[in-house]
């Protein structure tokens, strides 16, 4: 599956638009994270756990993006983009979303 993030795919044609696929997943803080961030904020460096947990909560969120694709007989995703919200002080949804078509070189 071609995931992009243009509208176009440079030397492929869109020949059939399927509309908007979306992916979604929620990462909620672990207390133990949450400890070891709030020590990490005060003597200062990246909280390790977090993008570690965003990164996979990415990811996830793409293969559910990409699977819903793929049930549409879709071969790529063009315009693909992430959105993240705070569902509460300790939950974030993050969703995948972008246009399923099918394309030919």
């Amino acid at each position: 599956m071609l995931v992009a993030t243009s509208e176009q795919l440079k030397g492929r044609e869109i020949v059939e638009t399927f509309g908007l696929v979306i992916g979604s997943t929620t990462r909620g803080q672990l207390v133990t994270e949450e400890v070891i961030s709030n020590i990490r904020k005060i003597i200062g460096g990246e909280s390790v756990e977090y993008t570690d947990g965003l990164a996979l909560a990415r990811e996830e969120a793409v293969q559910r993006m990409i699977k819903e694709a793929e049930e549409l007989k879709a071969n790529a995703i063009v315009g693909m983009r992430f959105s993240i919200t705070s569902v509460t002080q300790t939950v974030v949804e993050i969703v995948a979303y972008g246009t399923a078509v099918n394309v030919k070189d």
